[in-house]
């Protein structure tokens, strides 16, 4: 079974590159030429920005709701579709409203993908006793980034321009998107009868291990209240930087050099990240580590907006990569935990109010942006949303 654990985590992994890694964040390295061809002031790239993450909350709420495997199956082939169409479709559209219905879709897409897939993942490597490569599986929101940044400098070193660079990218998504399917959902990918007992099992046995009548105890409703909020604040705290660190690096007199950069070392240190996280969380607690984690993206988020310089700019790309897939991974698992008999819900709610903070950071820091001449005080807002969810993590009910 360990080579259908790893065939699952790579599955999971090519569709995270697909829906996170290029369908959610090659916004941001595109970001400047789509405003140079486009004539987009910050304020309307924010805009188009929280439409993505509008969508992401929509999909969020919507995939929470789904019970059925079944159905979670087809959503999960709708959502990866969907993702490849909307990125592609980034080569032909034109207009600002065009631009706001397609990164909306996208958000719709991409929420099917983490919420969907991480879900049926997890369940198959819990089953299949490989738990631990679901670091495999969130590692490839780092390796879409970097795919991204290649692919984009390649295809401006040959002429193209950004819609052509959006082209690019949607034949990358198709050539992800058809393996990993293949290998979920295949004759020998798909899920056998013995992993789909095992898996019936394991939910009845987190059934059992809840409290009486599936409801969670008063103390695990609150730590699941402080979760839910932190993770909202998160959302928010790491979406300026994550949405406008290229176009910070446009202000630098060492634009050419430092966009690329800027971005590719978000990628590079999102890579391990999930594996890096769990790591501490094993020998901390899953509740300090998430603590550290907030504290230590606050940090390169502030050295983005307020550095002033390449070194400054690439160091904080490098602590939000190295810390928001990570935050991602040990917050959900964090969820199921505190809630086992409802770990599916949970992991939609969270994805909803983290969803939700994105949304309305991007629109509010674009302004912020414009009204003050620089990133430096959006930048201050998200940082201090990310000490406020630190302050939520810290209770003595909490490991």
């Amino acid at each position: 079974m360990a080579s259908e654990a790893t065939r699952v985590a790579f599955a999971g992994m090519l569709l995270m590159i697909v829906g996170m890694g290029i369908g959610r964040f090659a916004y941001t390295p595109l970001l400047p030429g789509l405003r140079e061809a486009l004539g987009w002031s910050l304020a309307q790239a924010g805009d188009v920005a929280s439409a993505n993450y509008f969508g992401y909350v929509a999909g969020a709420l919507a995939a929470a709701t789904i019970a059925s495997r079944s159905l979670q199956r087809r959503w999960l082939v709708a959502g990866a579709i969907g993702s490849v169409l909307t990125t592609a479709a980034g080569a032909a559209v034109l207009s600002g409203y065009g631009w706001l219905a397609l990164r909306a879709g996208s958000g719709l897409a991409s929420a099917f993908i983490l919420v969907l897939g991480t879900s049926m993942v997890s369940r198959r490597l819990l089953v299949l006793g490989r738990p631990g490569l679901i670091a495999l599986h969130f590692a490839g929101v780092g390796i879409g980034i970097v795919l991204s940044v290649l692919l984009i400098e390649a295809a401006r070193v040959a002429g193209l321009s950004v819609f052509g660079q959006w082209a690019l990218l949607g034949i990358a998504c198709v050539v992800c998107t058809i393996p990993a399917l293949v290998m979920l959902f295949g004759a020998k990918g798909g899920t056998s009868a013995r992993v789909a007992g095992m898996e019936a099992h394991a939910t009845s046995a987190a059934v059992a291990a809840g409290t009486p009548a599936g409801q969670a105890s008063p103390t695990a409703g609150r730590l699941l209240g402080r979760l839910i909020v932190a993770y909202g604040l998160f959302g928010f705290g790491y979406v300026v930087t994550a949405t406008f660190i290229v176009e910070m690096a446009r202000g630098l007199p060492d634009a050419r050099i430092a966009e690329p950069l800027a971005w590719l070392a978000v990628g590079l240190c999102a890579m391990p990240s999930t594996a890096f996280w769990q790591w501490v969380a094993a020998r901390l607690g899953t509740w300090r580590a998430l603590r550290i984690a907030f504290a230590t993206e606050a940090v390169g988020v502030l050295l983005a907006g307020y550095g002033g310089g390449v070194v400054a700019l690439v160091v904080g790309g490098g602590l939000l990569g190295g810390t928001f897939v990570g935050i991602t991974a040990i917050g959900l698992a964090a969820g199921r935990r505190i809630a086992p008999e409802r770990a599916d819900r949970v992991m939609g709610w969270m994805t909803a109010a983290f969803g939700l903070g994105q949304w309305v950071g991007p629109a509010v820091a674009g302004r912020l942006a414009e009204a003050s001449g620089g990133f430096g005080l959006p930048s201050m807002v998200a940082a201090g949303l990310l000490v406020i969810g630190y302050a939520l993590l810290r209770d003595r009910g909490q490991p």
